[in-house]
């Protein structure tokens, strides 16, 4: 599995808004004409993460700018655009919406002061009120709407962060987790300092559970946490692929058991003294078996390098182009199936005592029970790339087709819960027989509804072509295009 990783894009406003006056618009195109060259080596690009600061103030038009360059990157690394992933960084954050709300301001401040005992406490306080969970997500407002197209929006107190499940290979998940760590970020419209932000043991759970190799997306490097330790320990010790920005550095650090990368930015400031723009491709195999099992990474690093203009790769200690590492990953044990002792026979006619008290097991239910799998995750694998592909699909609609659909879609709720009922009526087929021979009389925009419940029975209903309508509409990018 191929993964691609950028960073800290900062799509600045009025710049970005034209092409022509865009200082920074080369060193993408380069980008984009890389990623080319490598996807033609490597292969496609199974999945792309987006590590935060998509914009450089928080504003509607710089994000309209940065999704067309985003689906343009896709294309070229020939990633599906439900597989695109991002989280918010602290330039996402409209610090002016901070200063004018004094809601804002009292939500973080109330986090913020907290003691650290009672600041995870008061962290779920906040969220859980509509209110102040309102007004944390005010000065986010313009990302939500442009992460909600690609599902990774946030929203309280409910998904504070998102979980994504990706099938790696040989039975294995690659659980994606994209952390929120902005929530405290522009705290008085000022700028944050280390030790400044929160992340809480809420988003760092990270369950480690079998055949699932967990990886971290987070703006912040926990360095810039008030809470790093916790947030170090848990992250490094649950999660074997980590990705980080903000600090336009690209580095790469591997241990034993995760790898960890923090990302150049694709346009860090040009008066930085370290100015490098840069992005990662990252190379996951499951390879072994049994307690010899490995997660074997191989990274390639891209940096800029001026005259000529090209990004190029990174070289190790050995002067090799290709960061390898390997993870231990080993097999879980398999447990013996239980001996289910069988039931004595009993002839026919016979009394039969209580099970229990004849050691019997009962197994007449058996059937009922569904079987549990160990690394299921309902909220990362509601996620997969049919629901988000729907998604995408649905925020690109028009606002009166979405108003449309959801209209429909409700209908059909409603016709689905009562024809049950209806149908159960002692009258009801005297009532239809009756209301099919007034039909001449009936006003032509007058709701029938035994035609309606025929159509979901049937399974011929007015909704039941929706979807197959929605996939021929050319405005979706996919389908014919015929009436």
């Amino acid at each position: 599995m191929l993964l691609l990783h950028i960073s800290d894009i900062h799509f600045r406003a009025p710049d970005c808004l034209n092409p022509d006056l865009d200082p920074d618009r080369a060193y993408r195109t380069r980008l984009v004409q890389d990623v080319r060259a490598r996807v033609a080596e490597l292969g496609p690009v199974s999945a792309m993460f987006i590590g935060g600061d998509v914009a450089f103030k928080g504003a509607p038009e710089e994000y309209r700018t940065a999704t067309a360059w985003i689906g343009e990157l896709a294309a070229v690394a020939g990633c599906p655009l439900e597989r695109v992933f991002v989280i918010p960084g602290n330039h996402d954050v409209d610090r002016d919406v901070i200063r004018r709300n004094a809601a804002v301001r009292n939500a973080q401040a109330a986090i913020t002061r907290a003691k650290r005992e009672d600041r995870e406490r008061e962290l779920r306080t906040q969220i859980s009120d509509v209110d102040t969970a309102h007004a944390l997500l005010r000065p986010i407002a313009a990302y939500n709407d442009f992460a909600k197209v690609l599902n990774c929006q946030v929203f309280l107190p409910d998904r504070l962060y998102w979980k994504q499940d990706l099938d790696l290979e040989g039975g294995v998940i690659l659980r994606a987790h994209g952390l929120t760590s902005t929530l405290l970020s522009g705290a008085a419209g000022r700028d944050d300092t280390r030790d400044s932000l929160y992340l809480s043991p809420l988003q760092t759970v990270l369950d480690p559970v079998e055949n699932v190799v967990n990886l971290v997306l987070c703006h912040h490097p926990p360095d810039w946490l008030m809470d790093q330790d916790a947030a170090e320990d848990a992250i490094c010790g649950r999660a074997a692929i980590q990705l980080f920005g903000h600090k336009h550095r690209q580095r790469i650090a591997r241990e034993v058991n995760y790898i960890r990368f923090s990302a150049g930015a694709v346009n860090p400031d040009r008066n930085e003294p370290s100015w490098l723009p840069g992005y990662n491709l990252i190379d996951l195999h499951i390879k072994g078996a049994g307690p010899d099992r490995i997660v074997a990474v191989d990274a390639h690093l891209r940096q800029w390098q001026s005259n000529p203009d090209l990004f190029r790769s990174v070289s190790t200690q050995q002067d090799e182009a290709i960061f390898r590492h390997v993870i231990p990953f080993p097999e879980p044990r398999a447990v013996a199936p239980a001996v289910v002792a069988a039931a004595p026979v009993v002839p026919s006619g016979a009394l039969v005592a209580d099970p229990a008290a004849q050691g019997a097991t009962r197994t007449e239910n058996r059937c009922d029970i569904l079987p549990v799998t160990p690394n299921a995750d309902v909220e990362a694998a509601m996620g997969n790339a049919s629901t988000r592909n729907l998604v995408f699909r649905f925020w690109n609609l028009t606002t009166s087709q979405r108003r449309e659909i959801a209209l429909r879609a409700m209908c059909e709720r409603l016709l689905r819960r009562w024809h049950v009922a209806l149908l159960a009526a002692p009258n009801f087929h005297s009532w239809l027989l009756n209301g099919a021979g007034k039909r001449k009389r009936q006003r032509p925009r007058q709701f029938r509804i035994e035609s309606k419940i025929h159509g979901i029975q049937t399974g011929r209903s007015e909704f039941s072509g929706l979807a197959a309508r929605q996939e021929r509409n050319p405005r979706n990018g996919c389908g014919d295009s015929s009436p």
